[in-house]
Protein backbone atom coordinates (compact mmCIF):
# COMPACT_ATOMS: atom_id res chain seq x y z
CA UNK A 1 0.00 0.00 0.00
CA UNK A 2 1.25 3.47 -0.86
CA UNK A 3 2.51 5.35 2.18
CA UNK A 4 0.68 8.68 2.14
CA UNK A 5 0.79 11.65 4.47
CA UNK A 6 -2.40 11.06 6.43
CA UNK A 7 -3.10 11.66 10.15
CA UNK A 8 -2.94 15.42 9.71
CA UNK A 9 -5.08 18.10 11.32
CA UNK A 10 -8.54 18.87 9.98
CA UNK A 11 -7.12 21.98 8.28
CA UNK A 12 -3.49 21.11 7.51
CA UNK A 13 -0.90 23.52 6.23
CA UNK A 14 1.69 22.86 3.56
CA UNK A 15 4.28 22.78 6.30
CA UNK A 16 2.30 20.02 8.04
CA UNK A 17 2.68 17.95 4.86
CA UNK A 18 6.44 18.60 4.77
CA UNK A 19 6.90 17.64 8.42
CA UNK A 20 4.76 14.52 8.09
CA UNK A 21 6.49 13.28 4.94
CA UNK A 22 9.97 14.01 6.37
CA UNK A 23 9.07 11.90 9.43
CA UNK A 24 7.78 9.04 7.27
CA UNK A 25 10.51 8.84 4.60
CA UNK A 26 13.36 11.26 5.43
CA UNK A 27 15.90 9.64 3.09
CA UNK A 28 13.77 9.39 -0.03
CA UNK A 29 14.47 12.03 -2.69
CA UNK A 30 11.90 14.74 -3.42
CA UNK A 31 13.71 16.89 -6.01
CA UNK A 32 16.26 15.84 -8.65
CA UNK A 33 18.09 18.41 -10.75
CA UNK A 34 21.15 17.48 -12.77
CA UNK A 35 23.42 15.68 -10.30
CA UNK A 36 21.75 17.29 -7.27
CA UNK A 37 19.38 15.41 -4.97
CA UNK A 38 17.25 16.83 -2.16
CA UNK A 39 15.57 14.37 0.22
CA UNK A 40 12.34 14.93 2.13
CA UNK A 41 14.30 15.19 5.36
CA UNK A 42 16.65 17.76 3.86
CA UNK A 43 13.69 19.72 2.51
CA UNK A 44 12.34 20.09 6.06
CA UNK A 45 15.69 20.83 7.71
CA UNK A 46 17.08 23.22 5.12
CA UNK A 47 13.76 25.05 4.72
CA UNK A 48 13.75 25.69 8.47
CA UNK A 49 17.24 27.17 8.29
CA UNK A 50 16.20 29.39 5.38
CA UNK A 51 13.11 30.41 7.37
CA UNK A 52 15.37 31.44 10.25
CA UNK A 53 17.48 33.51 7.86
CA UNK A 54 14.37 35.21 6.51
CA UNK A 55 13.17 35.81 10.06
CA UNK A 56 16.45 37.61 10.82
CA UNK A 57 15.82 39.80 7.76
CA UNK A 58 12.45 40.84 9.18
CA UNK A 59 10.03 38.40 7.54
CA UNK A 60 7.20 37.56 9.92
CA UNK A 61 3.88 35.70 9.73
CA UNK A 62 1.71 37.71 7.33
CA UNK A 63 4.63 39.55 5.69
CA UNK A 64 4.10 39.74 1.92
CA UNK A 65 7.07 38.32 0.01
CA UNK A 66 7.04 38.32 -3.79
CA UNK A 67 9.47 36.06 -5.59
CA UNK A 68 10.38 35.75 -9.26
CA UNK A 69 12.60 32.70 -9.51
CA UNK A 70 13.22 29.87 -12.00
CA UNK A 71 12.43 26.21 -11.36
CA UNK A 72 15.26 25.27 -9.01
CA UNK A 73 15.75 23.40 -5.76
CA UNK A 74 16.51 26.75 -4.11
CA UNK A 75 13.14 28.11 -5.24
CA UNK A 76 11.31 25.24 -3.57
CA UNK A 77 13.35 25.71 -0.40
CA UNK A 78 12.56 29.43 -0.25
CA UNK A 79 8.86 28.81 -0.85
CA UNK A 80 8.63 26.20 1.89
CA UNK A 81 10.63 28.42 4.24
CA UNK A 82 8.01 31.11 3.73
CA UNK A 83 5.28 28.52 4.31
CA UNK A 84 7.03 27.55 7.58
CA UNK A 85 6.91 31.21 8.68
CA UNK A 86 3.31 31.74 7.61
CA UNK A 87 4.29 34.60 5.29
CA UNK A 88 2.10 35.61 2.34
CA UNK A 89 3.76 34.55 -0.92
CA UNK A 90 3.29 36.20 -4.31
CA UNK A 91 5.04 34.03 -6.94
CA UNK A 92 5.76 35.79 -10.24
CA UNK A 93 6.56 33.91 -13.46
CA UNK A 94 10.29 34.48 -14.21
CA UNK A 95 9.66 35.49 -17.82
CA UNK A 96 7.56 38.51 -16.84
CA UNK A 97 9.01 41.99 -17.22
CA UNK A 98 8.30 45.54 -16.07
CA UNK A 99 4.58 45.78 -16.76
CA UNK A 100 3.52 42.51 -15.15
CA UNK A 101 6.14 42.57 -12.36
CA UNK A 102 5.43 46.19 -11.48
CA UNK A 103 1.71 45.45 -11.37
CA UNK A 104 2.23 42.45 -9.07
CA UNK A 105 4.50 44.38 -6.69
CA UNK A 106 2.13 47.33 -6.45
CA UNK A 107 -1.08 45.33 -6.09
CA UNK A 108 0.32 42.84 -3.55
CA UNK A 109 2.12 45.59 -1.58
CA UNK A 110 5.09 43.24 -1.27
CA UNK A 111 7.53 44.04 1.56
CA UNK A 112 10.29 41.82 0.13
CA UNK A 113 11.15 40.72 -3.41
CA UNK A 114 13.37 37.70 -4.15
CA UNK A 115 14.98 37.60 -7.61
CA UNK A 116 17.57 35.40 -9.38
CA UNK A 117 20.00 38.23 -10.16
CA UNK A 118 20.97 38.03 -13.82
CA UNK A 119 19.20 35.03 -15.30
CA UNK A 120 19.21 34.00 -18.96
CA UNK A 121 20.90 37.29 -19.81
CA UNK A 122 18.37 39.52 -18.04
CA UNK A 123 19.17 41.54 -14.90
CA UNK A 124 16.20 40.99 -12.58
CA UNK A 125 17.86 42.83 -9.72
CA UNK A 126 18.18 45.98 -11.79
CA UNK A 127 14.55 45.67 -12.91
CA UNK A 128 13.41 45.30 -9.31
CA UNK A 129 15.24 48.44 -8.28
CA UNK A 130 13.98 50.30 -11.33
CA UNK A 131 10.43 49.39 -10.29
CA UNK A 132 11.01 50.66 -6.74
CA UNK A 133 10.64 47.22 -5.10
CA UNK A 134 11.17 47.11 -1.35
CA UNK A 135 13.96 45.01 0.22
CA UNK A 136 15.23 43.19 -2.85
CA UNK A 137 17.40 40.10 -2.31
CA UNK A 138 18.87 37.49 -4.64
CA UNK A 139 17.92 33.84 -4.08
CA UNK A 140 19.33 31.90 -7.03
CA UNK A 141 22.15 30.04 -5.27
CA UNK A 142 22.82 31.21 -1.74
CA UNK A 143 19.76 31.52 0.47
CA UNK A 144 19.30 33.26 3.82
CA UNK A 145 20.45 31.02 6.67
CA UNK A 146 19.93 30.98 10.42
CA UNK A 147 19.31 28.98 13.57
CA UNK A 148 15.80 27.45 13.56
CA UNK A 149 15.72 27.87 17.32
CA UNK A 150 14.67 31.51 16.85
CA UNK A 151 11.56 30.63 14.84
CA UNK A 152 8.01 31.07 16.11
CA UNK A 153 5.65 28.10 15.95
CA UNK A 154 4.52 27.08 12.44
CA UNK A 155 1.08 28.23 11.25
CA UNK A 156 -1.64 26.28 13.03
CA UNK A 157 -4.26 26.32 10.28
CA UNK A 158 -4.44 26.27 6.51
CA UNK A 159 -7.46 28.51 5.95
CA UNK A 160 -5.80 31.94 5.97
CA UNK A 161 -4.88 33.58 2.65
CA UNK A 162 -1.13 33.06 2.27
CA UNK A 163 -0.77 32.97 -1.52
CA UNK A 164 -1.32 35.57 -4.24
CA UNK A 165 -1.09 34.05 -7.71
CA UNK A 166 -1.44 35.99 -10.94
CA UNK A 167 -3.65 34.99 -13.83
CA UNK A 168 -1.38 34.76 -16.81
CA UNK A 169 -1.25 34.61 -20.52
CA UNK A 170 -4.66 34.34 -22.13
CA UNK A 171 -5.91 37.79 -21.15
CA UNK A 172 -4.02 41.06 -21.28
CA UNK A 173 -4.69 42.16 -17.68
CA UNK A 174 -3.63 39.91 -14.76
CA UNK A 175 -5.66 39.41 -11.59
CA UNK A 176 -4.31 38.68 -8.12
CA UNK A 177 -5.84 35.33 -7.10
CA UNK A 178 -6.07 34.62 -3.36
CA UNK A 179 -5.32 31.08 -2.19
CA UNK A 180 -4.92 29.28 1.12
CA UNK A 181 -2.81 26.26 1.97
CA UNK A 182 -6.09 24.37 2.16
CA UNK A 183 -7.11 25.21 -1.42
CA UNK A 184 -3.68 24.30 -2.79
CA UNK A 185 -3.64 21.01 -0.87
CA UNK A 186 -7.13 20.20 -2.16
CA UNK A 187 -5.97 20.75 -5.74
CA UNK A 188 -2.83 18.66 -5.34
CA UNK A 189 -4.75 15.87 -3.63
CA UNK A 190 -7.12 15.64 -6.59
CA UNK A 191 -4.19 15.28 -8.97
CA UNK A 192 -2.47 12.68 -6.80
CA UNK A 193 -5.48 10.45 -6.33
CA UNK A 194 -6.62 10.65 -9.95
CA UNK A 195 -3.27 9.66 -11.47
CA UNK A 196 -2.94 6.53 -9.30
CA UNK A 197 0.78 7.13 -8.71
CA UNK A 198 3.00 5.37 -6.17
CA UNK A 199 6.29 5.83 -4.33
CA UNK A 200 8.04 4.01 -7.19
CA UNK A 201 7.20 6.73 -9.72
CA UNK A 202 9.46 9.55 -10.85
CA UNK A 203 7.73 12.75 -11.92
CA UNK A 204 8.92 15.91 -13.65
CA UNK A 205 8.35 19.66 -13.58
CA UNK A 206 9.00 21.20 -16.98
CA UNK A 207 6.87 24.25 -16.17
CA UNK A 208 7.69 27.28 -13.97
CA UNK A 209 7.58 26.47 -10.26
CA UNK A 210 5.98 29.92 -9.83
CA UNK A 211 2.92 28.70 -11.73
CA UNK A 212 -0.08 27.45 -9.72
CA UNK A 213 0.94 23.97 -10.90
CA UNK A 214 4.09 24.24 -8.72
CA UNK A 215 2.41 23.61 -5.35
CA UNK A 216 -0.19 21.43 -7.08
CA UNK A 217 2.53 19.02 -8.14
CA UNK A 218 4.57 19.32 -4.95
CA UNK A 219 1.57 18.37 -2.81
CA UNK A 220 1.40 15.17 -4.85
CA UNK A 221 5.06 14.43 -4.06
CA UNK A 222 4.48 15.03 -0.36
CA UNK A 223 1.39 12.83 -0.25
CA UNK A 224 2.90 9.87 -2.11
CA UNK A 225 6.60 10.19 -1.31
CA UNK A 226 8.15 10.10 -4.79
CA UNK A 227 10.54 12.56 -6.49
CA UNK A 228 10.31 14.93 -9.45
CA UNK A 229 13.00 16.08 -11.85
CA UNK A 230 13.18 19.89 -12.03
CA UNK A 231 13.96 21.67 -15.30
CA UNK A 232 15.25 25.22 -14.97
CA UNK A 233 15.12 25.59 -18.75
CA UNK A 234 12.99 23.17 -20.72
CA UNK A 235 13.53 22.42 -24.38
CA UNK A 236 13.45 19.29 -26.46
CA UNK A 237 15.44 17.32 -27.45
CA UNK A 238 17.97 18.76 -24.95
CA UNK A 239 15.90 17.75 -21.88
CA UNK A 240 15.58 14.11 -22.96
CA UNK A 241 18.90 13.18 -21.36
CA UNK A 242 17.58 14.20 -17.92
CA UNK A 243 14.36 12.26 -18.39
CA UNK A 244 16.33 9.15 -19.30
CA UNK A 245 19.01 9.54 -16.61
CA UNK A 246 16.49 9.78 -13.79
CA UNK A 247 14.08 7.18 -15.19
CA UNK A 248 11.09 9.51 -15.38
CA UNK A 249 7.80 7.60 -15.45
CA UNK A 250 5.38 10.55 -15.55
CA UNK A 251 5.84 13.62 -17.74
CA UNK A 252 3.70 16.29 -19.37
CA UNK A 253 2.45 19.76 -18.53
CA UNK A 254 -0.12 20.73 -21.14
CA UNK A 255 -1.22 19.95 -24.69
CA UNK A 256 1.79 21.79 -26.13
CA UNK A 257 4.10 19.52 -24.12
CA UNK A 258 2.33 16.40 -25.42
CA UNK A 259 2.89 17.61 -28.96
CA UNK A 260 6.57 18.30 -28.28
CA UNK A 261 7.14 14.79 -26.91
CA UNK A 262 5.21 13.35 -29.84
CA UNK A 263 7.40 15.24 -32.31
CA UNK A 264 10.51 13.71 -30.70
CA UNK A 265 8.98 10.24 -30.78
CA UNK A 266 8.33 10.62 -34.50
CA UNK A 267 12.07 11.03 -35.05
CA UNK A 268 12.58 7.43 -33.84
CA UNK A 269 9.39 5.45 -34.53
CA UNK A 270 9.26 2.08 -32.85
CA UNK A 271 11.81 3.01 -30.16
CA UNK A 272 10.46 4.70 -27.02
CA UNK A 273 11.84 8.22 -26.72
CA UNK A 274 11.89 7.86 -22.91
CA UNK A 275 12.16 4.13 -22.09
CA UNK A 276 10.75 4.38 -18.55
CA UNK A 277 7.86 6.69 -19.42
CA UNK A 278 4.40 5.21 -18.88
CA UNK A 279 2.16 8.27 -18.48
CA UNK A 280 1.77 11.75 -19.90
CA UNK A 281 -0.45 13.96 -17.77
CA UNK A 282 -1.36 17.61 -17.67
CA UNK A 283 -4.00 20.24 -18.20
CA UNK A 284 -4.36 23.98 -18.49
CA UNK A 285 -5.26 24.02 -22.20
CA UNK A 286 -7.71 22.21 -24.49
CA UNK A 287 -6.69 18.74 -25.66
CA UNK A 288 -7.90 17.70 -29.14
CA UNK A 289 -8.93 14.02 -29.23
CA UNK A 290 -6.50 13.42 -32.08
CA UNK A 291 -3.56 14.31 -29.82
CA UNK A 292 -4.64 11.66 -27.30
CA UNK A 293 -4.90 8.95 -29.96
CA UNK A 294 -1.52 9.85 -31.50
CA UNK A 295 0.27 9.77 -28.14
CA UNK A 296 -1.17 6.39 -27.15
CA UNK A 297 -0.59 4.86 -30.57
CA UNK A 298 2.86 6.25 -31.35
CA UNK A 299 4.48 6.67 -27.92
CA UNK A 300 2.98 3.57 -26.32
CA UNK A 301 2.06 5.41 -23.11
CA UNK A 302 -1.19 6.46 -21.46
CA UNK A 303 -2.36 10.09 -21.58
CA UNK A 304 -4.59 11.60 -18.90
CA UNK A 305 -5.70 15.19 -19.19
CA UNK A 306 -7.33 17.46 -16.64
CA UNK A 307 -8.94 20.81 -16.16
CA UNK A 308 -7.59 23.51 -13.90
CA UNK A 309 -7.02 27.24 -13.72
CA UNK A 310 -5.20 29.72 -11.51
CA UNK A 311 -8.40 30.20 -9.51
CA UNK A 312 -8.92 26.42 -9.06
CA UNK A 313 -5.66 24.50 -9.55
CA UNK A 314 -7.37 21.14 -10.15
CA UNK A 315 -11.03 20.79 -11.10
CA UNK A 316 -11.22 17.46 -12.89
CA UNK A 317 -8.65 14.86 -13.97
CA UNK A 318 -8.70 11.84 -16.21
CA UNK A 319 -7.75 8.54 -14.57
CA UNK A 320 -5.51 5.94 -16.23
CA UNK A 321 -8.30 3.35 -15.91
CA UNK A 322 -10.89 5.54 -17.69
CA UNK A 323 -12.10 4.35 -21.08
CA UNK A 324 -10.22 5.50 -24.17
CA UNK A 325 -13.33 7.42 -25.26
CA UNK A 326 -13.47 9.37 -22.00
CA UNK A 327 -9.73 10.01 -21.97
CA UNK A 328 -9.85 11.31 -25.54
CA UNK A 329 -12.97 13.45 -25.37
CA UNK A 330 -13.40 14.60 -21.75
CA UNK A 331 -11.43 16.39 -19.01
CA UNK A 332 -12.04 13.62 -16.49
CA UNK A 333 -14.19 13.65 -13.37
CA UNK A 334 -14.14 15.98 -10.36
CA UNK A 335 -12.96 14.71 -6.98
CA UNK A 336 -15.26 14.38 -4.01
CA UNK A 337 -16.00 17.87 -2.71
CA UNK A 338 -15.82 19.67 -6.07
CA UNK A 339 -19.27 20.76 -7.18
CA UNK A 340 -19.83 21.51 -10.86
CA UNK A 341 -22.91 23.38 -11.97
CA UNK A 342 -23.72 24.20 -15.60
CA UNK A 343 -25.62 27.49 -15.94
CA UNK A 344 -26.59 28.58 -19.46
CA UNK A 345 -23.77 26.39 -20.75
CA UNK A 346 -21.14 27.93 -18.44
CA UNK A 347 -19.16 25.79 -16.01
CA UNK A 348 -19.40 27.04 -12.42
CA UNK A 349 -17.50 25.64 -9.44
CA UNK A 350 -17.69 25.39 -5.68
CA UNK A 351 -15.36 23.43 -3.41
CA UNK A 352 -12.24 23.44 -1.25
CA UNK A 353 -9.84 23.95 -4.17
CA UNK A 354 -11.60 27.16 -5.27
CA UNK A 355 -9.74 30.37 -4.47
CA UNK A 356 -10.97 32.92 -1.95
CA UNK A 357 -11.42 35.52 -4.66
CA UNK A 358 -9.21 38.31 -5.98
CA UNK A 359 -7.20 41.17 -4.52
CA UNK A 360 -9.75 43.51 -6.09
CA UNK A 361 -13.07 43.07 -4.20
CA UNK A 362 -15.01 44.22 -7.26
CA UNK A 363 -13.52 41.38 -9.30
CA UNK A 364 -14.44 38.93 -6.53
CA UNK A 365 -18.05 40.12 -6.47
CA UNK A 366 -18.30 39.74 -10.23
CA UNK A 367 -16.69 36.28 -10.31
CA UNK A 368 -18.99 34.49 -7.84
CA UNK A 369 -22.72 33.97 -8.19
CA UNK A 370 -25.31 34.24 -5.41
CA UNK A 371 -24.76 30.60 -4.38
CA UNK A 372 -20.99 30.99 -4.06
CA UNK A 373 -20.11 29.27 -7.35
CA UNK A 374 -17.16 30.61 -9.33
CA UNK A 375 -18.00 31.63 -12.89
CA UNK A 376 -15.23 30.09 -14.99
CA UNK A 377 -16.04 31.55 -18.39
CA UNK A 378 -15.69 28.02 -19.80
CA UNK A 379 -18.51 26.28 -21.63
CA UNK A 380 -19.20 22.62 -21.05
CA UNK A 381 -21.45 19.75 -20.09
CA UNK A 382 -21.33 16.81 -17.68
CA UNK A 383 -21.92 13.33 -19.09
CA UNK A 384 -24.01 10.61 -17.47
CA UNK A 385 -20.80 9.03 -16.16
CA UNK A 386 -19.86 12.29 -14.43
CA UNK A 387 -17.11 13.28 -16.87
CA UNK A 388 -16.77 16.93 -17.87
CA UNK A 389 -16.69 17.87 -21.54
CA UNK A 390 -15.48 21.39 -22.33
CA UNK A 391 -16.89 22.91 -25.49
CA UNK A 392 -15.06 26.23 -25.50
CA UNK A 393 -14.82 29.60 -23.82
CA UNK A 394 -17.62 32.14 -23.60
CA UNK A 395 -15.26 34.46 -25.48
CA UNK A 396 -14.62 31.69 -28.03
CA UNK A 397 -18.23 31.57 -29.13
CA UNK A 398 -18.22 33.21 -32.54
CA UNK A 399 -21.53 34.85 -33.39
CA UNK A 400 -21.89 34.92 -37.17
CA UNK A 401 -25.15 36.31 -38.53
CA UNK A 402 -26.79 35.59 -35.18
CA UNK A 403 -25.66 31.94 -35.08
CA UNK A 404 -23.36 30.69 -32.31
CA UNK A 405 -20.26 28.83 -33.51
CA UNK A 406 -17.88 26.90 -31.23
CA UNK A 407 -14.23 27.59 -32.03
CA UNK A 408 -13.22 24.34 -30.31
CA UNK A 409 -15.39 22.21 -32.61
CA UNK A 410 -13.56 23.55 -35.65
CA UNK A 411 -10.15 23.30 -33.96
CA UNK A 412 -10.66 19.64 -33.06
CA UNK A 413 -11.48 18.82 -36.67
CA UNK A 414 -8.53 20.79 -38.07
CA UNK A 415 -6.09 18.99 -35.77
CA UNK A 416 -6.74 15.93 -37.94
CA UNK A 417 -6.02 17.76 -41.20
CA UNK A 418 -2.65 16.76 -42.76
CA UNK A 419 -0.01 19.44 -42.32
CA UNK A 420 -1.60 21.10 -39.29
CA UNK A 421 0.63 21.24 -36.22
CA UNK A 422 -1.62 23.46 -34.13
CA UNK A 423 -4.55 25.75 -34.80
CA UNK A 424 -6.53 28.54 -33.18
CA UNK A 425 -9.96 29.56 -34.47
CA UNK A 426 -11.08 33.08 -33.63
CA UNK A 427 -13.93 35.42 -34.42
CA UNK A 428 -13.03 38.71 -36.09
CA UNK A 429 -15.22 41.83 -36.39
CA UNK A 430 -17.12 41.93 -39.67
CA UNK A 431 -19.54 44.68 -40.73
CA UNK A 432 -21.71 42.30 -42.76
CA UNK A 433 -21.72 39.18 -40.58
CA UNK A 434 -21.07 40.57 -37.11
CA UNK A 435 -18.12 38.18 -36.81
CA UNK A 436 -16.34 36.03 -39.35
CA UNK A 437 -14.56 32.75 -38.68
CA UNK A 438 -10.78 32.88 -39.00
CA UNK A 439 -8.50 29.84 -38.62
CA UNK A 440 -4.88 30.57 -37.72
CA UNK A 441 -2.71 27.53 -38.43
CA UNK A 442 0.79 26.58 -37.32
CA UNK A 443 2.09 23.96 -39.79
CA UNK A 444 3.44 20.65 -38.55
CA UNK A 445 7.22 20.55 -38.44
CA UNK A 446 8.74 19.42 -41.72
CA UNK A 447 5.32 18.43 -43.02
CA UNK A 448 5.14 17.71 -46.75
CA UNK A 449 1.50 18.75 -46.67
CA UNK A 450 2.17 22.24 -45.25
CA UNK A 451 2.04 23.71 -48.75
CA UNK A 452 -1.53 22.44 -49.09
CA UNK A 453 -2.78 24.63 -46.24
CA UNK A 454 -5.06 26.79 -48.32
CA UNK A 455 -8.50 28.11 -47.43
CA UNK A 456 -10.04 26.04 -50.23
CA UNK A 457 -8.37 22.82 -49.04
CA UNK A 458 -9.30 23.45 -45.41
CA UNK A 459 -12.96 24.23 -46.12
CA UNK A 460 -13.27 21.23 -48.47
CA UNK A 461 -11.94 18.98 -45.72
CA UNK A 462 -14.29 20.45 -43.12
CA UNK A 463 -17.27 20.01 -45.46
CA UNK A 464 -16.30 16.36 -45.95
CA UNK A 465 -16.15 15.97 -42.15
CA UNK A 466 -19.75 17.15 -41.96
CA UNK A 467 -19.20 20.63 -40.53
CA UNK A 468 -22.17 22.91 -41.17
CA UNK A 469 -21.61 25.42 -43.96
CA UNK A 470 -22.23 28.43 -41.70
CA UNK A 471 -19.32 27.33 -39.45
CA UNK A 472 -16.71 27.14 -42.23
CA UNK A 473 -13.73 29.50 -41.88
CA UNK A 474 -13.85 32.49 -44.19
CA UNK A 475 -10.24 33.44 -43.53
CA UNK A 476 -7.08 31.34 -43.15
CA UNK A 477 -3.78 32.60 -41.78
CA UNK A 478 -0.67 30.40 -41.75
CA UNK A 479 1.97 31.42 -39.19
CA UNK A 480 5.39 30.05 -38.24
CA UNK A 481 4.32 29.82 -34.59
CA UNK A 482 1.17 30.69 -32.66
CA UNK A 483 1.72 33.21 -29.86
CA UNK A 484 1.87 31.47 -26.48
CA UNK A 485 2.42 32.33 -22.86
CA UNK A 486 5.58 31.19 -21.10
CA UNK A 487 3.97 28.94 -18.48
CA UNK A 488 1.95 26.11 -20.01
CA UNK A 489 2.34 27.48 -23.55
CA UNK A 490 -1.32 28.37 -23.96
CA UNK A 491 -2.21 30.05 -27.23
CA UNK A 492 -2.85 33.77 -26.76
CA UNK A 493 -5.99 34.29 -28.79
CA UNK A 494 -6.33 37.92 -27.78
CA UNK A 495 -3.05 38.62 -29.61
CA UNK A 496 -4.37 36.91 -32.72
CA UNK A 497 -7.57 38.99 -32.56
CA UNK A 498 -5.47 42.13 -32.25
CA UNK A 499 -3.25 41.10 -35.17
CA UNK A 500 -5.97 40.10 -37.61
CA UNK A 501 -8.85 42.43 -36.82
CA UNK A 502 -9.45 44.54 -39.89
CA UNK A 503 -7.80 42.04 -42.26
CA UNK A 504 -10.90 40.81 -44.14
CA UNK A 505 -10.10 38.72 -47.19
Amino acid sequence: MTETAHALSSSPTLWDLVARRAALTPDRPVFLQGDRVLTFGELRDRAERVAAGLYAMGVRPGTVVAWQLPTRIETALLSFALARLGAVQSPVIPFYRDREVGFALRESKADFFAVPGTWRGYDHTEMARRLGAKKVFEAYGDLPDGDPGVLPAPPSEGTSVRWIYWTSGTTSDPKGVLHTDRSLIAGGSCLAHALRLSAQDVGSMAFPYAHIAGPDYTVMLLLYGFPAVLFEQFALPEALEEYRKHGVTVAGGSTAFYSMFLAEQRKQPGEKVIPTLRLLAGGGAPKPPEVYHCVVREMGVQLTHGYGMTEVPMITMGCPDDSAENLATTEGRPPEGMEIRIVDGEVRLRGEAVCQGYLDPAQTAEAFDADGFLRTGDLGQVTESGHLVLTGRTKDVIIRKGENISAKEIEDLLHRFPGVGDVAVIGLPDTERGERVCAVVEPAARSREAGELTLEAVTSYLRAEGLSVHKLPEQLEVVDALPRNETLRKVLKYKLRERYSGTAK
